[in-house]
């Protein structure tokens, strides 16, 4: 990490090196899956929008929750479902039973996009992670559920 940054210290602690080469791969697998969504129209916040109501099915979700479950906070969520809906790609409408909620759902037009974009985003994950063993991945992954179950 050290020579990729071309610091010329050592790092003050090995926690310090972890978070920033946290940060530099997370950055590199963002711009690998940015690269294939946004030519079609979405930034990769869109597109995690649009992954977590085609999971939540016909029942929609509320604008808080589709918040709570996004990958990088958005402080703009309300502005952000604006613009799916601009595009036809999500729709708004009222609970059933509590008139006051606003329910949000993928539209037909989203689900298209989202079909059409599953298969080169996978194979931008499987990039992304350059053939690292599928044993390693599973340590990876365990190690990373630890870094987020820690202090926020």
């Amino acid at each position: 990490m050290q020579q990729e940054i071309r610091q010329k210290r050592p790092f003050a602690s090995s926690a310090e090196e972890a978070a920033l080469a946290l940060l530099k791969t997370a950055d590199t697998v963002r711009r690998l899956i940015s690269a294939v969504v946004e030519p079609h129209g979405i930034t990769l916040q869109q597109y995690n929008v649009l992954r977590i109501l085609r999971g939540a099915g016909s029942e929609g979700l509320p604008t808080l929750e589709i918040a709570s479950r996004m990958i990088e906070q958005a402080p703009g969520i309300t502005r952000l479902i604006d613009r799916l809906e601009a595009k036809g790609l999500v729709e708004r409408r009222r609970g059933g039973k509590d008139r006051r909620q606003v329910l949000c759902g993928v539209t037909r037009e989203g689900l298209e996009l989202l079909a059409g974009l599953d298969e080169p985003v996978k194979a931008a994950d499987e990039h992304a992670m350059n053939g690292v063993p599928e044993n390693d991945l599973v340590t990876l992954i365990r190690l990373l559920d630890r870094v987020r179950s820690g202090p926020v």
